[in-house]
């Protein structure tokens, strides 16, 4: 990670903050290719260019991760065997 969020656990750092694409791979815990196959995709998190790296900011990882959570739960509950 970078050397200023090296110290600083996902869940404190600010949202404003940049991280990398191998960042997200590894507090993600996915290998880094998928994560450039979802970018590729328009599937994973919005990421933007600086120069000829990319970026993210924890904020929109931190949605990403929540429609994600929010995606695996079905709208309607399923009804009760009986």
């Amino acid at each position: 990670m970078n050397s200023n969020t090296n110290d600083v656990p996902f869940h404190e750092q600010h949202d404003d903050e940049l991280l990398t694409l191998e960042d997200v791979a590894q507090i993600l815990k996915a290998p880094t290719n998928t994560v450039r196959w979802w970018r590729q995709e328009g599937t994973g998190p919005e990421f933007f260019k600086i120069g000829r790296r990319l970026y993210t900011t924890v904020g929109d990882l931190r949605t990403f991760i929540r429609s994600q959570r929010l995606a695996s739960r079905p709208v309607l509950d399923r009804p009760k065997a009986v």
